[in-house]
């Protein structure tokens, strides 16, 4: 069964954190410091990640299958390519510095779709491909490592968040693989 969203809805959660000043931006902050010239948001949802990288000169496209953030993206940010597609199979004919996953993407994939998913997002990477996601829904760092390597990515670090405390375990994990060039 596939989530319903409403994009508005989720939208208005994120303003409202940030209006009490709770800083949403850990994930662009995170990406940011790999200096990328360009970057897909993989499942971007309303673009929250894609639009502040974007504020800052990085060029954003933004991938996600539901329509109802999708819509909500392209009102807040216009300037940047949306796209709506299932991102295993994914094709945009070309690669980015940086594709992130933010927001528990690989949990929102049927069961079992996993591998497809991570397979799609990483035709597209150029150097590094970051995902964020919670590690109590049974999907594993064990499985997600796995598919990268089917994919042809290779573990370079891992953290317990996107403000890069240590992984040692929990039920949290930010990870960037890199592209395996050998």
């Amino acid at each position: 069964m596939r989530t319903v969203w409403n994009g508005a809805e989720y939208q208005r959660r994120f303003d409202s954190l940030a209006a009490s000043g709770v800083d949403v931006h850990g994930e662009a902050t995170f990406v940011r410091a790999f200096e990328p010239a360009s970057v897909l948001d993989a499942g971007c949802g309303t673009g929250r990640v894609g639009i502040e990288l974007a504020r800052h000169g990085i060029e954003v496209v933004g991938a996600d299958l539901d329509e109802s953030m999708l819509a909500q993206a392209r009102e807040l940010a216009p300037d940047i390519t949306w796209v709506r597609s299932d991102l295993a199979g994914l094709d945009l004919r070309r690669t980015f510095d940086v594709v992130v996953m933010a927001g528990n993407v690989p949990l929102f994939t049927p069961p079992g779709t996993q591998g497809a998913l991570v397979a799609g997002v990483a035709r597209h990477v150029g150097n590094v491909l970051i995902a964020g996601f919670s590690l109590d829904r049974g999907y594993t760092v064990e499985d997600y490592d796995e598919h990268c390597a089917e994919a042809g990515l290779t573990l370079v670090e891992r953290f317990a968040t996107w403000d890069r405390k240590p992984f040692e375990g929990g039920d949290y994990a930010v990870t960037v693989s890199r592209l395996d060039r050998t």
